[in-house]
């Protein structure tokens, strides 16, 4: 993910308003110089994510939000944490009012719900941060709140 490393660099340095999801965040934060690590559990379903004391009204104090993720990053220097988890320390950052990295999934439609279920259901084993395909599909009724708390996270962008 080189090519992938050194573009995101040139937007932030740049000054090009970013969102990455997941992944995305994982990269940007390795862009940024900040380790990327696996995490101490994996994360998978509906958790509560808690709005960090320093992080701007970007995002609820509050919000159960999608999950799929193993791996963390630590918050880049120079970055504001936005969220936290139980499972999951730095769920997200923003760096210089245009970058921000969230480690969940908000995005996720009911469609992209049942597509990770389909295509990864071999990782949702018994563990405290997994839920089963049945628990995921009951959480599916989060999902209005969440795409309205990413309308207003996008709109700050």
């Amino acid at each position: 993910l080189l090519d992938e490393k050194r573009l995101i660099r040139a937007c932030i340095k740049d000054g090009k308003k970013m969102l990455g999801i997941c992944l995305g965040a994982q990269l940007m934060a390795d862009a940024l110089n900040a380790r990327v690590y696996p995490g101490p559990q994996k994360e998978i379903g509906w958790f509560p994510i808690k709005r960090a004391n320093e992080a701007p009204m970007l995002l609820p104090e509050e919000i159960t939000v999608f999950h799929w993720h193993g791996d963390t990053f630590e918050i880049p220097a120079g970055a504001i944490p936005l969220a936290s988890s139980a499972a999951c320390a730095n769920q997200g950052f923003i760096y210089k009012n245009h970058v921000i990295g969230l480690q969940f999934h908000m995005e996720t439609t009911l469609d992209s719900m049942e597509a990770m279920i389909r295509n990864c259901g071999r990782e949702l084993v018994d563990a405290p941060y997994i839920q089963s395909a049945e628990s995921i599909r009951a959480g599916a009724d989060h999902i209005s709140t969440m795409h309205r708390a990413m309308e207003r996270l996008l709109d700050s962008l």
